[in-house]
């Protein structure tokens, strides 16, 4: 198959040499008088392989590999120079030149040889340069399959809790997005945003181990039964939480470690969020009575917006609220129920909160 081959030389005579040498090998020469002309030529003409003098006007060929190895890392690029030789060989390989071929050019064989060398080897690193990003990207689209899967996992759980007391559960996808839209106005990254709009639909999982006759109770709960249904919190972290991790002894201490802090960052804060999503500011919740910031953010965060959405929506037990008690309630709760700085965000961000409720009512 023929190839461009680019000779840069500053002598006309070995230019023209070298080109009829190209051509009888049947392969297209461009010629160059110096780098700057040879440069010119690369964008232009995006050859196949370069020889290049060193000393020259105008550019020399130390500037010239230089540059072209810059876009051109797989580029073929061999030096021909009849001076200082194997210092100026060492030089131009540190420059990124290939292979160094003394002038005068005597035997042509030897200029056939380097070139077919040269050629193979740049052949073998394209095909393991495009091979590489193959495997790449076969990695990066399973990896993408395997996130999607885990997150329909995540949410389907959260959803399997949610239709115990409610028939759609889009409490749980309301819960996602306005905590997540919380999350970014409080100031925390875009990736721990994101890991919280899919982790918050979890917060409840812990409900599947809770009894009908205490979930779905028309009436007030007795005592007995509501310290059963405070156990969902325990229960949601044990589903959550692998073999391998902390025991039930440890939970009230896991507020302590950083949010995420394992390969699987979305079921670590999972985990967080539905052990300490119904302790409250002021210290008075529960499982683990924690108070203030010792309550990790993204809990505070679904705190606040599982109240006003399960007091906006209607179940077994209750009539939904109206809008202003809602918010009255949320109001009312700043600094003892809820963090003061949630219930503000929430507040600056009402319009978006509202947009969500309508797009996912049940």
């Amino acid at each position: 198959m023929p190839l461009t081959v680019l000779i840069i030389d500053d002598e006309e005579f070995l230019r023209r040499s070298l080109a009829d040498f190209i051509e009888d090998l049947e392969h297209e020469p461009l010629l160059a008088a110096n780098g700057r002309e040879g440069l010119d030529l690369l964008e232009a003409a995006q050859p196949a392989f370069v020889f290049v003098d060193l000393n020259m006007p105008v550019m020399d060929g130390y500037e010239f590999i230089a540059r072209a190895r810059a876009t051109h890392p797989e580029l073929p690029i061999v030096v021909l120079s009849g001076v200082g030789l194997v210092e100026d060989a060492m030089r131009a390989v540190r420059a990124g030149a290939w292979d160094f071929i003394p002038k005068p050019v005597t035997d042509f064989a030897v200029l056939e040889h380097t070139l077919t060398k040269n050629l193979e080897r740049a052949r073998l690193l394209r095909e393991n340069r495009e091979h590489r990003e193959h495997l790449e990207e076969m990695v990066r689209r399973r990896t993408a399959e395997l996130e999607h899967t885990r997150l329909e996992i995540v949410h389907t759980l959260g959803k399997a809790a949610e239709y115990r007391d409610n028939e759609t559960g889009n409490h749980v996808i309301r819960v996602g997005n306005i905590a997540a839209v919380l999350a970014g106005a409080m100031g925390l990254p875009p990736r721990r945003c994101e890991l919280l709009r899919h982790a918050a639909p979890m917060h409840d999982v812990g409900k599947i181990g809770i009894r009908d006759s205490i979930l779905l109770k028309p009436g007030k709960l007795t005592p007995e039964e509501w310290e059963i249904m405070k156990t969902h919190t325990r229960i949601g972290y044990e589903i959550l939480t692998p073999r391998d991790a902390q025991s039930e002894q440890d939970v009230c201490g896991l507020a302590q470690a950083p949010v995420g802090d394992e390969p699987n960052a979305l079921l670590a804060l999972a985990r967080t969020i539905a052990l300490y999503h119904h302790e409250r500011w002021d210290g008075t919740g529960y499982p683990c009575g924690l108070k203030g910031e010792a309550i990790p953010i993204e809990a505070r965060i679904v705190t606040v917006v599982d109240v006003y959405d399960a007091l906006g929506s209607e179940r077994t037990y209750k009539e939904a609220f109206d809008e202003p008690t809602c918010r009255r309630i949320l109001r009312e709760g700043s600094g003892t129920h809820f963090d003061p700085q949630v219930i503000e965000a929430f507040f600056a961000n009402i319009n978006t909160v509202m947009t969500i409720r309508r797009n996912w009512q049940d």
